[in-house]
């Protein structure tokens, strides 16, 4: 199923211009799915995780992450309202400027920023995570779900935060995957599928832990790539693809081998920076704690 969603994504164009150009974003999605948290000025820690954290099973008995100061006030203010520009402007300086000039700040802010844009796209990754949180805590009916759709459900959520910015998606992506920015974009990523097993309930210890979310890590990022060119109404193919992965989920070998085969497969059509960026993904999930499963 993953190298059939290779071909697919390859099949219509996915190479590197293609990723950069723009696509139409359905109506029935606004910009709001997101930046309606996006004032906040904190963003949430990284937890000490491992088989012996405390698991979460999203029962709303409060917040499992409590924020840490990421960026000063206005800088967070800025980085907000530089959201409002992404879709015409890209994650660029250019966006992170307008935002500043909403706000009342001196453009010269951006210069603040050490990474300019990977600055913008790292807060924008910690929001949507906080958001998912809020969402689970607020009281996020999972109760009536097997494992397998919770997953499927809790990836929906925190991937359609991301289709207000589709068309400039693949942006980030390659910003993601620049080599001074992976450390964070790894970080990030291992910090979400950690917070999705949580809420799912696992209950797995060691090796388990460790190699169950190595293969959530390459489930989410294959259905965010298989994203970037599914033009059916709401996305409708790209949730058929993440209900059947989620489902790989507990199959772990099988799953392990066919992101295997997608990851590169997708190398060899886009080039090495978003299969590098998956295989980081995988190889920082299955290392965190000492796990033995290898990288793509």
């Amino acid at each position: 199923m993953y190298r059939t969603a290779a071909k697919r994504l390859l099949g219509a164009g996915l190479t590197t211009s293609r990723l950069l150009r723009s696509t139409i974003i359905p109506s029935s999605y606004t910009s709001n799915l997101c930046t309606s948290s996006m004032g906040h000025t904190e963003s949430p820690i990284i937890n000490q995780s491992g088989p012996t954290a405390a698991s979460s099973t999203g029962t709303g008995e409060g917040p499992r992450r409590k924020p840490r100061p990421e960026f000063e006030e206005e800088q967070a203010r800025v980085l907000s309202a530089s959201l409002r520009h992404v879709a015409r402007l890209g994650w660029t300086e250019e966006a992170m400027t307008a935002g500043s000039r909403d706000v009342g700040v001196s453009p010269s802010i951006v210069g603040s920023f050490s990474r300019r844009e990977a600055a913008l796209v790292e807060y924008f990754m910690d929001e949507c995570l906080q958001l998912l949180i809020d969402r689970v805590d607020s009281g996020l009916d999972l109760q009536n779900l097997i494992p397998s759709e919770r997953i499927s459900k809790l990836i929906r959520i925190r991937l359609e935060m991301q289709v207000p910015y589709i068309s400039k998606w693949p942006q980030a992506l390659s910003i993601q995957a620049h080599p001074v920015n992976v450390p964070t974009s790894f970080k990030q990523r291992a910090m979400l599928v950690d917070e999705i097993w949580h809420t799912v309930g696992d209950g797995a210890s060691d090796l388990d832990w460790y190699v169950k979310r190595t293969v959530l890590g390459g489930v989410y990022s294959t259905t965010e790539i298989y994203m970037l060119t599914d033009d059916s109404p709401e996305y409708r193919e790209t949730w058929a693809f993440l209900d059947d992965r989620g489902k790989d989920a507990f199959d772990l070998k099988k799953s392990i081998q066919e992101a295997k085969y997608f990851a590169q497969d997708i190398g060899a059509g886009v080039g090495k920076s978003f299969q590098g960026l998956m295989n980081g993904v995988m190889q920082t999930m299955s290392t965190r704690g000492g796990g033995s499963t290898s990288a793509f």
